[in-house]
């Protein structure tokens, strides 16, 4: 007997499809892209410094991994749209969850349904793996309870920054720890040093996306705490310790391919930003330069992995 409207397998559905279209709107593919490119540059950096006499590759394992942290990724777009939800009302009215485009028990379905998979995927590879996932999905919603009952979290940004950002530092440990337990890299003190390529690479793109000329006393800019100038000094300062830090684990000058000095190379594109923002005229920072060199620098990483393993 076929299904008719109003029955509850008609609602699943619909939420179903209220789901996708959130996540076409929220969870562009670029985000996607982002996944992919941080989980392999992460994995074959760690790879490379920390047994450069053995080569490195993407197997299964690795597709997995890569297919947990796209997840988790929507998974923590899912808690920012909730826990953001007053200040999108008025700074982003046209979000899924502010228009009633999705529901809030809809989301925490999602999330719920993403977490099982996640875990569920993660202990395929190894118990740690399945830990590791755990805190990082643990951690995106104690930040939703800290926003909740600290204003100080919620209004000042550095505060917020402080204790946001480590869930990053989470998804790094993730990819790192799991790929010593399945073998793609071994556990040494250079693994736990990558973790700073992408930490400067992360932060300098986020500094760039919210550093302005102009007093925005009403949204979480750096720039209101910092002023303009120490918003694209620091922003500059993250995108120095990327490039630094794989120079120093890499040691290009210890092998012939030029590759291993791309990186350093692609310092030139932040600094290009904070050149063009100083002398320009518009009130915001351009993000453009940023956006390319942490893809850039990705890229180029798995290269460098690839090409000197």
């Amino acid at each position: 007997m076929s299904e008719v409207a109003g029955t509850p397998s008609s609602g699943v559905l619909a939420s179903v499809v209220r789901i996708g279209r959130f996540t076409a709107v929220m969870y562009k593919p670029h985000y996607v892209l982002y996944g992919v490119l941080w989980v392999l540059a992460l994995e074959g950096t760690a790879a490379l410094v920390s047994q450069p006499d053995s080569a490195w590759h993407p197997t299964g394992s690795t597709v997995v991994r890569i297919v947990v942290v796209a997840f988790v990724l929507l998974y923590l777009r899912m808690v920012d749209e909730q826990k953001d939800l007053d200040y999108d009302r008025v700074h982003n009215p046209d979000r899924p969850l502010v228009t009633g485009a999705i529901s809030a028990t809809e989301l925490r379905a999602a999330m719920a349904v993403i977490a099982i998979g996640a875990l569920a995927a993660s202990l395929t590879l190894s118990v740690l793996s399945a830990l590791l996932i755990a805190a990082v999905l643990a951690y995106g919603l104690a930040l939703w309870g800290l926003e909740r009952l600290s204003a100080t979290i919620r209004t000042n940004i550095l505060a917020n920054l402080a204790l946001t950002y480590p869930v990053q530092l989470l998804v790094t440990a993730y990819v790192v720890l799991s790929a010593a337990d399945t073998g793609e890299v071994r556990a040494t003190w250079k693994t736990t040093a990558v973790a700073l390529i992408f930490a400067g690479a992360f932060l300098q793109f986020e500094f760039a996306r919210k550093t302005s000329r102009m007093p925005r006393t009403d949204e979480h800019f750096y720039s209101n705490a910092l002023g303009a100038t120490g918003s694209t000094a620091f922003g500059l300062l993250c995108a120095a310790i990327a490039t630094a830090t794989d120079i120093a684990l890499v040691q290009p000058w210890t092998y012939t391919a030029g590759v291993a000095w791309i990186p350093l190379a692609l310092l030139l594109l932040p600094i290009w930003g904070a050149v063009k923002f100083v002398r320009g005229s518009k009130p915001d920072y351009p993000v453009l330069p940023a956006v390319l060199f942490i893809l850039t620098l990705y890229i180029a990483l798995i290269v460098q992995a690839l090409a000197l393993t």
